[in-house]
């Protein structure tokens, strides 16, 4: 497939554009695409304690398509004017109220790529307790409705296991810690 040319169709939080593609038989076919910049997501983990911090979020297409009011994720945001790092050290810090140092990357997937250009940047990130230095929840004035959650990664692994966490980003840093430190989940 080439592509031959895209045009938008909207522009706000989020773009979409529809692009026209020629086929290696000559057909015309359209696509749509779904664009609103790069993301990432952390999961930042306490070795010692054996725990991770998640938030509890409410997210309308979710609640929409029939999903569950809230969903348990990982912190997660857009990047703006700073690199996935700084990005990833600020949402956890805003969300979460953790200060991390050292981030251990694990990929960059794209989310959705049947219909978006999201690529996500994902990071597993050790904290200790001296590090949850402010409350979290998001920042004020955003109206995110943020739960800040800290989870036994027993309890977690439990979540993965019983098909409970349904957030992409979340069961991928889940499995990615699981195959890293398999000695921090009950064997």
């Amino acid at each position: 497939m080439e592509l031959r040319k895209v045009e938008t169709v909207y522009q706000g939080y989020c773009t979409l554009m529809v692009a026209t593609l020629s086929a290696g038989d000559g057909a015309t076919v359209t696509r749509e695409i779904e664009h609103h910049g790069r993301a990432v997501g952390v999961l930042p983990y306490d070795p010692e304690r054996k725990t991770a911090l998640l938030v509890s979020i409410p997210r309308p297409p979710v609640i929409w398509a029939g999903g569950p009011p809230e969903l348990a994720e990982a912190p997660a945001g857009m990047v703006e004017d700073e690199d996935a790092e700084d990005t990833a050290r600020r949402e956890a810090l805003e969300e979460v109220g953790v200060r991390l140092d050292r981030l251990d990357h694990v990929g960059s997937p794209f989310s959705t790529p049947g219909v978006s250009s999201e690529r996500i940047d994902l990071f597993l990130a050790e904290y200790r307790a001296a590090d949850r230095v402010e409350q979290g929840g998001g920042v004020e004035g955003e109206q995110e409705n943020i739960t800040v959650m800290e989870v036994p990664l027993a309890q977690l692994w439990d979540w993965v296991a019983g098909r409970r966490i349904e957030d992409l980003k979340t069961l991928a840093l889940v499995l990615a810690l699981r195959v890293r430190r398999p000695e921090l989940f009950p064997a």
